[in-house]
């Protein structure tokens, strides 16, 4: 039975399995956004946050754990150095998945997961929407009401005679 096991096995044995995530971290760390099927996607991002999430807390021991992990020096240094001062004060969900379509050889899901803080035109959209957003009440004003059937116009300005 299989009972409470709800990870994606993705049709590869552990050994198989664990090589392939840390590949998939390495270059997510080191490239920001990599392209992938959607189910992979999934299942690195599940390995991956928890990685990341060491970063916060620069200690020897927690370089250590993530280098168990990884096994690539540039990608711990690249994790602890840039990638940690961008997230320390997130809270969580460090990476996004886009979807892109069905991949045409297969008709596989695919995606972008990228690391959340590195996106700068979502960020930039992201700043403007909030910047713009007005919140409306159904409730009416009770300063000045307009009647309802006298709508306010502009004061047309006079024609100068020359």
């Amino acid at each position: 039975m299989r009972h409470n096991k709800k990870f994606n096995h993705l049709s590869r044995t552990k050994a198989h399995r664990d090589a392939l995530l840390a590949n998939m971290t390495i270059s997510l760390i080191l490239h920001k956004r990599i392209f992938t099927t959607l189910a992979k996607a999934k299942a690195l991002r599940v390995y991956a946050e928890p990685i990341i999430n060491r970063a916060k807390e620069d200690t020897m021991s927690n370089r250590r754990l993530v280098f168990s992990y990884l096994q690539n020096k540039e990608a711990v240094k690249e994790l602890f150095g840039d990638i940690a001062t961008k997230i320390a004060d997130r809270p969580g969900g460090y990476t996004r998945i886009l979807k892109t379509g069905n991949r045409l050889g297969d008709n596989a899901k695919t995606c972008f997961i990228e690391l959340v803080d590195y996106n700068e035109a979502m960020l930039k959209t992201g700043k403007e929407a909030k910047a713009k957003t007005t919140r409306r009440s159904r409730k009416k004003s009770a300063a000045a009401p307009a009647p309802a059937n006298a709508p306010e116009l502009p004061a047309a300005e006079e024609p100068k005679a020359e």
